[in-house]
């Protein structure tokens, strides 16, 4: 009986050393994971930050051809007027064909585009077209393909603002397979020499169209499926 007792007690006498034990495991593993997390947003951050400094630095160096090679044809993204003015100039140049103005404000008559821009009526009235469904970059992307398509165009001079063009080429790239694209980035601002770190406008565009150049290649590599309805909706696990 004595013995039994003895027993007991010391079985009871081991329960609080385990669940102590049992309670640090808990807490160890706990610190393990925050550590973890804490290093994985680090090392995100830093990629984050080094991307930025990557896609600042290739922005401000672009510069405006001094004399682009002749092309099949002209696609300007609507967005500024110094794009419209380059654009124009380089059809009455004969840098290209025909023009196609993407992104145009369904309210703007040709008329009134062509005032804007200032170009020659003749000029404007036999080698401009005109995109008004576009309502974004992809919508431009998407426009525009049809458009060099139709035309069969095989080399095609892109105009928009220096800190748009990786955007636009990746956008573009996607869907414009058989045209090879010339870049005609216009400039509006001197930011070379890291000349963005100093004016806080241009470090703040430069950022924002960063983001949404991530999502445009986070949009590249998620796998896309078609709806009866012809929309792209990401494809998720559940959907296959």
């Amino acid at each position: 009986m004595a013995m039994d007792v003895r027993d007991s007690t010391g079985t009871v006498g081991q329960m609080p050393v385990v669940a102590r034990s049992r309670a640090h495991g808990r807490v160890s593993r706990l610190r393990s994971a925050l550590r973890a997390s804490a290093l994985s947003l680090l090392i995100l951050a830093t990629l984050f930050a080094g991307g930025f400094g990557w896609f600042a630095n290739k922005v401000s160096h672009l510069t405006t051809p001094a004399n682009p090679a002749k092309a099949d044809a002209i696609i300007v993204l609507t967005g500024g007027q110094s794009r419209l003015d380059a654009a124009m100039d380089l059809l009455a140049s004969g840098k290209g064909e025909r023009l196609l103005i993407s992104g145009v404000h369904p309210s703007a008559s040709r008329r009134q585009l062509q005032a804007a821009t200032g170009g020659d009526k003749k000029l404007f009235s036999c080698c401009v077209d005109i995109d008004r469904a576009a309502l974004d970059t992809i919508g431009n992307a998407e426009e525009s393909a049809k458009w060099v398509e139709s035309h069969a165009y095989n080399t095609v001079i892109l105009v928009t603002n220096n800190y748009h063009m990786p955007r636009s080429l990746l956008e573009m790239g996607r869907l414009l397979h058989g045209a090879k694209l010339e870049p005609y980035p216009v400039v509006n601002a001197n930011l070379d020499n890291g000349g963005w770190l100093t004016k806080p406008q241009a470090l703040r565009v430069l950022f924002t169209e960063y983001n949404k150049y991530l999502l445009a290649l986070a949009r590249g590599i998620v796998p896309v499926k078609q709806t009866p309805d012809g929309l792209a909706l990401a494809e998720t696990a559940a959907g296959g």
